[in-house]
């Protein structure tokens, strides 16, 4: 083992996550197999640490892994000069993704407050009275009067 390489243990633990999350990503691509030392152990180079905080860090941003091995890819096609969408756009639509979440958890948040406040107790009574809060009818009219069952 030379000085720059890391074991399995070495290297989950300097990125915070465990040897099985370790072994996870690199079944799924994120992450490239590591040599083996002549007793068999993996040996990830140093640099496999920053990956992997990118890789967690991403996830917390609301990437799916997916989503993160596709990024990775573009960074590695951009290096080689060709052009795919890069972390601006791909980061771009996801705050629009985050943005239009946020305005539906707004929403929500609000509806329940107003629920909260008018002492709304029982959902078949409040639904059917006149000053409930809860949008039961503005839902059943949106969804075409289909229940979700």
């Amino acid at each position: 083992m030379t000085g720059s390489e890391l074991r399995s243990g070495q290297v989950a633990d300097a990125a915070g996550v465990t040897v099985q999350t370790l072994r996870y990503y690199e079944r799924r691509g994120l992450l490239a197999s590591p040599r083996r030392s002549p007793g068999g152990h993996r040996l990830y180079p140093a640099e496999a640490v920053t990956l992997l905080r990118v890789i967690r860090t991403a996830q917390r941003l609301g990437f799916t892994l997916a989503e993160v091995a596709d990024l990775l890819a573009a960074g590695r096609h951009r290096q080689g000069g060709r052009r795919h969408a890069g972390l601006r756009t791909r980061a771009g639509e996801k705050l629009a993704e985050v943005e239009r979440k946020l305005a539906d958890l707004t929403v929500i948040r609000d509806t329940l407050r107003a629920a909260v406040s008018a002492g709304c107790d029982d959902l078949v009574a409040c639904a059917a009275n006149s000053c409930c809060p809860l949008p039961f009818a503005e839902l059943a009219d949106r969804d075409g009067g289909a229940g979700n069952s």
